[in-house]
């Protein structure tokens, strides 16, 4: 039988993988790296009501939105999941998630883990992914580079990250994120996604 003929799981049902993980702990640099590895992927970007950080475009880094337009988005029932963070709003276009999912593409999502919980309860079929700093002084390190030592923001977020570690037993992998071996990480979704691809019973998402 030749592999065109093959009526397998891996060609019918495209995945819906959802990356999530502490604040700092690389989520955008891993995606960024995947992609320029060639990884077969649609990415889908986030909605987000906070400024521009230096570098960053809209359409490329994020869908930026006025508050007004993002309020507009809740009430049409327009976004997977949506929540504030950090006094900003972040959400995930739903019909940007469907249309990849319907032509067939393997579609990843980034969210915090209040929005990985959300998506869960929608759609328990997706591939759930925690990346995990190579340790808590690791993580610290970052966040003190990104938002200073004596930050408020600082605090608020290690704080957050103690919390958000109790929701770990609702991802289905967890992934050690060293920054300085993007590669490694990139190796090893790699390999959750061609191990999800032979399941027997596939991950059907309906949305």
């Amino acid at each position: 039988m030749t592999r065109d003929k093959l009526d397998t799981a891996q060609y019918k049902y495209p995945l819906l993988i959802v990356i999530s993980g502490y604040s700092g702990v690389g989520k955008d640099a891993t995606l960024d790296r995947m992609k320029k590895a060639g990884f077969p992927f649609h990415r889908v970007l986030t909605a987000t009501t906070r400024p521009k950080r230096q570098g960053e475009n809209d359409g490329v880094d994020y869908h930026f939105l006025s508050e007004g337009k993002f309020r507009q988005m809740i009430k049409a029932n327009q976004f997977l999941e949506w929540a504030e963070v950090y006094g900003n709003y972040y959400g995930v276009p739903k019909q940007e998630v469907r249309e990849a999912l319907k032509k067939g593409q393997d579609t990843i999502v980034k969210v915090d883990v209040q929005g990985a919980a959300t998506i869960k309860q929608v759609l328990p079929d997706a591939v759930f992914i925690f990346l995990m700093p190579p340790s808590m002084s690791e993580l610290v390190n970052r966040l003190e580079q990104r938002y200073g030592l004596a930050s408020a923001e600082l605090d608020l977020r290690l704080s957050k990250a103690q919390e958000e570690m109790k929701s770990l037993p609702l991802f289905d992998y967890v992934v050690i994120n060293h920054t300085d071996d993007l590669d490694l990480t990139v190796n090893q979704i790699s390999a959750i996604v061609a191990a999800e691809k032979c399941r027997i019973k596939p991950r059907v998402v309906k949305l």
